[in-house]
């Protein structure tokens, strides 16, 4: 028999990460954890996740209906329980607002793949989810399409939600995939991404796949995709107002070649190599 105290307890200590690491500003972002088949414990709504107490924990139904508790579970719930409907292996979700994934979430900006390994490992391709207004059943519904060939997910101009075994394991999803999106960011800055070649990043995901992560770009499917060119979820990009606009594709990379960067590609440096040359003759001749 589970301790629900214990249990309650992990949820306190994943709320105050959460709010320590700024990924939740007042009352924003809930956590659930699934107890039994039809039972699942739920934060409170209006209730600083930095600050939460066992006591404050709701007890839900498989429906939303609240079965105990002395606080209101969250508004959000139903999020939570389509993802536990739709995936028998997750027992829990952790929804919050870490800044800099959520900078990519209003943008609609795709995470770029093929840049950090710890990333390939763990996150693969993060989709971003169609909007809409959070707390219904239809704002449930927008991780119907991608909620079993992923843990973690971009909610279009709201936040994150990632899922796990564990509320710990829910909540590294989510703390991967921010820490990547300000190396990113910082990246940019700096005025260059580099890419793994596609032979490195196939390696990643053989590791990948040894380790037990499951990644669609290796299964029979996704034979013929781009490993770093974000194929798997790109057929939603336009039903969610996705582009690329600060980080372009990487162009196209041959196994055992140097990696890729943002700049210009091989023949584009063919073509200003060949236009300086031609410019340098008339120079010469005139």
């Amino acid at each position: 028999m589970q301790n629900l105290h214990s249990i309650k307890q992990d949820i306190c200590d994943i709320g105050s990460r959460i709010y320590n690491r700024q990924f939740a500003a007042a009352n924003d972002g809930n956590i659930t954890v699934r107890v039994s088949e039809n039972e699942v414990l739920c934060t409170p709504t209006l209730h600083c996740k930095g600050y939460l107490k066992p006591d404050d924990i709701a007890l839900i139904d498989m429906q939303g209906n609240q079965i105990s508790g002395r606080k209101k579970r969250s508004s959000e719930a139903l999020l939570h329980l389509e993802i536990y409907k739709q995936r028998e292996d997750i027992k829990s979700v952790v929804h919050c607002h870490p800044p800099h994934a959520t900078a990519f979430a209003i943008a609609r900006e795709p995470i770029p793949q093929c840049v950090l390994p710890e990333v390939e490992v763990f996150l693969g391709d993060v989709p971003i989810t169609k909007y809409e207004t959070p707390g219904g059943q239809q704002f449930a519904d927008t991780i119907l399409p991608f909620v079993h060939r992923t843990n973690v997910m971009i909610l279009a101009n709201h936040g994150t939600v990632s899922y796990g075994e564990t509320v710990e394991q829910a909540y590294w999803w989510t703390e991967i995939l921010d820490s990547y999106c300000r190396m990113l960011m910082l990246s940019r800055q700096l005025g260059n991404v580099s890419y793994l070649s596609g032979e490195k990043s196939q390696e990643l995901l053989d590791l990948k796949d040894k380790w037990g992560y499951k990644d669609p770009r290796n299964t029979p499917e996704y034979d013929n995709c781009d490993i770093c060119a974000n194929d798997v979820f790109r057929d939603s990009w336009a039903a969610a107002g996705v582009e690329r606009r600060a980080f372009p594709a990487p162009p196209p990379v041959q196994a055992n070649s140097a990696p890729a960067t943002n700049g210009t590609t091989s023949s584009e440096d063919a073509l200003v190599k060949a236009i300086t040359d031609e410019v340098i003759r008339q120079m010469q001749a005139s």
